[in-house]
């Protein structure tokens, strides 16, 4: 037998198959964003405003690419360095067989999985880096719209087939020499070594504690298989796990909490805080976001905002969540397509996409290019359009923060709610002092009750 031309033969599959990936998921990132001139843009608790300098027209609006242009005033960079910031996690293909098959990309099915683990990127932001924290080329991207969209699918993938080997990524070379200097400097070379530890705990190979590896691995022990589709609650219980288990020293210093029944246990969410690990010690001096006493939490609450169709109702609700500085965001999206929502202008929402197919990237090796993992061309979805199942996601830094953030929610759910169910509520004590019928850790899938719904029993339940 021929094993070289059978050799060949492979390479040229996986090389077709590459290719018709990056065409099928690239066109999800195809169209331009529109942003009005004249509304606030809320993104994570930080609010910018992109006002012309002598626009008197209250109906223009300005897309990604315009955001660039001199007649645009106010911290519009801001904007686009915040929002390009963010950890971007995608589709990516040839990566290391996935556990229990032989499927070496997540294109078509992973795209929950990816919010989920852009969800836990932003919490490990503010965790280790804060908020106000930004990358410093993070301004150096070039939009992705303002790549050639209309070359044809031939010509892709006869690009693609030609060449040897995969396109050599052109990147910016990560210092990871400290410059000399002061201590301005120091803490600029911290940040951007802390900046790349987390990306790498995202990585796609078998040994990243948060990766698209290790997630599949973990929702095998609740019936799910690489290649099934994960919805939002289960990706809950997922990350849970995964940051749970992980040995990295660093994330021993925080922690998953996720809300049962569209409930939050005060009393368990001081429990997690003051777990047996406390902060993490830092021989570098930077602080590690957590408490002394206790551990930071990630809040993650599945809800269902509607029934068949999102609720128009919650959309104040929505909007003053992503207005919250500890707000992380929203894993969501429209129905099989999920989103990672994290701001809103007027009454749409602007999202992260998952759903772009990149090449996998060793991130074991000290230089890894940390381009793929930031996106510069935010989207836009109107809130009518997106699935009313999905799980919102706060950062709690300790057992006092938790006090602020169970006020100011109460408050908003309260407030922001007209019909007579808000999306979630808080309880004071433990899950357990409720009698839930099955403890949360012997749930094999996460259920809400259907309260929403009149005369609902006890037994009437949606599986997010």
């Amino acid at each position: 037998m021929d094993t070289k031309g059978t050799d060949e033969v492979e390479k040229l599959k996986s090389k077709f198959m590459s290719a018709w990936h990056n065409v099928k998921y690239s066109w999800a990132l195809k169209t331009k964003t529109a942003f009005s001139r004249n509304s606030p843009v809320f993104l994570l608790g930080k609010c910018y405003h992109f006002k012309s300098v002598d626009d008197e027209s209250p109906t223009e609006n300005c897309t990604a690419e315009a955001l660039d242009h001199e007649v645009i005033t106010g911290n519009v960079d801001g904007f686009r360095r915040d929002f390009t910031s963010r950890v971007w996690l995608t589709y990516r293909e040839e990566i290391p067989a996935l556990p229990g098959s032989t499927l070496t990309s997540d294109c078509g099915w992973g795209c929950t999985l990816r919010t989920g683990q852009m969800i836990l990127a932003q919490a490990l932001l503010l965790h280790i880096l804060g908020r106000d924290w930004t990358w410093s080329e993070a301004l150096t991207l070039e939009s992705l719209d303002t790549e050639t969209w209309t070359s044809s699918a031939a010509r892709r993938l006869v690009a693609t087939l030609e060449a040897s080997l995969p396109g050599d990524r052109a990147h910016v070379t990560q210092t990871l020499c400290p410059a000399q200097g002061g201590a301005e400097e120091a803490d600029s070379y911290l940040k951007e070594a802390y900046h790349r530890t987390i990306v790498s705990w995202f990585g796609d190979g078998p040994t990243a504690h948060l990766g698209i590896y290790r997630l599949v691995q973990l929702g095998m022990t609740s019936g799910k298989q690489a290649g099934d589709w994960y919805g939002p609650a289960v990706v809950a219980h997922i990350l849970k796990k995964a940051v749970g288990e992980a040995t990295d020293p660093m994330l021993k210093s925080i922690c998953v909490y996720v809300a049962q029944d569209c409930t939050v246990y005060s009393a368990d969410v001081i429990d997690s805080h003051s777990g047996q690990t406390g902060r993490h010690s830092d021989p570098q001096g930077l602080n590690t976001g957590a408490a002394p006493d206790g551990r930071a939490v990630i809040i993650l609450i599945p809800v269902r905002l509607g029934g068949e169709k999102i609720n128009p109702e919650y959309l104040s609700f929505v909007k003053s969540i992503l207005s919250l500085d500890y707000c992380i965001g929203i894993i969501g999206g429209k129905p099989k397509q999920a989103y990672y929502f994290v701001g809103f202008q007027d009454d749409s929402l602007i999202y992260m996409d998952p759903h772009y197919c990149q090449s996998f990237v060793d991130v074991s090796t000290s230089d890894f290019p940390l381009q793929s993992y930031h996106c510069p061309s935010p989207k836009k979805m109107t809130f009518n359009k997106m699935d009313p199942s999905c799980t919102i996601g706060f950062y709690s830094k300790n057992v006092e923060h938790y006090e602020r953030i169970n006020t100011e929610l109460s408050k908003i759910l309260q407030t922001s709610s007209k019909e007579k169910y808000p999306a979630f509520t808080f309880m004071k004590g433990h899950g357990k002092d409720y009698e839930l019928s099955v403890p949360a850790e012997e749930r094999e899938w996460p259920f809400i009750r259907d309260t929403r719904k009149a005369g609902a029993s006890s037994d009437d339940f949606v599986l997010l």
